[in-house]
């Protein structure tokens, strides 16, 4: 089968939606398919087009498995939403010419969200040759950006909301990562639009996964914790973008509550808009450590570092979220302290794996509570790194969710062939 992959970030971009569209390419090409890869120019860890990549506004690499053209994202400062939003529809335009002009004959198009707009561009390519189109979602928009507070004016909201609902009717089928996301997107789309008569469910649970060989459980003393002077210390860890969804400030607090204790040392590992606003709240916490995004290649190593791991979501985040920093914890043996709604995937997640505590988000006495106690109970943290271990290891393998999507795009191909479709 011949697919078109539309995707904000791929390999060797170091952003987690790159990561996670990269696993999912890879298991689809180990199964024989051949795909063309639209996505951007690699940017995402400094906002700027990386070293090596400037000077043209489309590359083409030709591959074994296929094609691979990156296209220049546009890059502007986050906090900017008009500026962010011209970014989205140029890098939108110029991915959706891109799959449009493949030189292959498709047999279906996948395209990620966010930024919502490729679902556009990935309907235009698949409408183009008459060919399913299925659009996976990360992250639900604008639900996560509504809640941040990041988009307020109510004709903003009303017209992503649109195009959000729009983009999910003339999809074939909707990819979401756990049936959180899965009410949240069917309620949006009840009742709305006609489906033909035995068309394919519209919205399916397809799960991320981890390579669980690649991170495994492995030393803490690691070169790591040399390099950043955290020999012999007990660490509390954040790894990943520090955003504007991110509640980093409990992580500032329990700090603050443990400053006398010199064998506990907070490490914030990564980069984002809001680490520059967070340091300077940092300064006077001798025991907070801030580490540039490592190498994709150096993350079993990073994760390992830590004794406790922590994913602060800030209220609401939980219901169109779910961060895959969570299985990478959990397939390192690591315990964890989750702030986030309670009742959502990620809380339940760390509650039936018995990886570590859930507590409410944004509750700064809650939040040190759960860390100190693990902290304080090297054993029973031990015990519940390797209980989120046992639990990942059950977890969806690259070669299932490879075969998920093989098998939905068979499925909808054959009801093109056999079924009415009108578009």
């Amino acid at each position: 089968m011949k697919l078109v992959v539309i995707c904000p970030h791929y390999t060797p971009d170091l952003a987690p939606t790159g990561e996670v569209m990269a696993q999912i390419a890879g298991g689809l090409i180990d199964r024989g398919h051949r795909l063309h890869i639209v996505t951007s120019l690699p940017w995402y860890q400094h906002h700027e087009i990386e070293p090596g990549w400037r000077g043209r506004p489309v590359r083409h690499e030709d591959t074994p498995w296929g094609r691979i053209t990156r296209v220049h994202p546009f890059p502007t400062d986050k906090r900017n939403i008009p500026a962010r939003a011209l970014a989205f529809g140029g890098f939108t335009a110029l991915a959706g010419l891109a799959g449009v002009l493949t030189r292959s004959r498709p047999d279906a198009v996948l395209a990620m969200s966010p930024p919502l707009t490729l679902g556009a561009a990935g309907w235009v390519v698949a409408r183009s040759r008459r060919v399913p189109f299925v659009f996976n979602i990360q992250d639900v928009f604008p639900d996560v950006a509504v809640e941040l507070g990041a988009i307020t004016n109510p004709l903003v909201i009303r017209a992503a909301s649109w195009l959000e609902r729009t983009t999910y009717l003339h999809a074939d089928a909707v990819t979401v990562l756990s049936d959180d996301l899965r009410d949240n997107v069917a309620a949006k789309i009840a009742g709305r639009g006609r489906g033909a008569a035995g068309a394919p469910t519209k919205v399916r649970v397809i799960p991320n996964f981890i390579d669980t060989t690649w991170i495994r459980p492995r030393e803490r003393d690691n070169a790591y914790r040399r390099e950043h002077g955290l020999l012999g210390k007990t660490v509390v860890m954040y790894a990943g973008n520090v955003g504007l969804s991110q509640s980093l400030d409990l992580l500032l607090a329990t700090a603050g509550h443990l400053a006398d204790d010199p064998s506990v040392a907070f490490v914030i590992n990564g980069g984002g808009s809001a680490r520059p606003g967070l340091e300077q709240r940092a300064r006077g916490l001798p025991n907070v450590t801030f580490v540039d995004m490592a190498p994709k290649a150096r993350l079993p190593e990073v994760l390992a570092a830590a004794d406790v791991h922590v994913v602060p979501l800030k209220a609401g985040l939980a219901r169109s979220s779910v961060p895959s920093k969570l299985y990478s914890i959990l397939a390192a043996g690591r315990p964890l302290v989750a702030s986030v709604d309670l009742g959502t995937e990620v809380a339940r997640t760390v509650e039936q794996a018995g990886a570590g505590l859930a507590v409410p988000p944004d509750d700064p006495e809650a939040f040190t509570k759960a860390v100190v106690r693990l902290v304080q109970a090297p054993e029973e943290a031990a015990a519940m790194g390797a209980a989120g271990r046992r639990f990942v290891e059950g977890w969806a393998s690259p070669a299932a969710v490879a075969g998920a999507y093989e098998d939905l795009f068979a499925e909808l191909a054959s009801w093109y062939r056999t079924g009415p479709v009108a578009k």
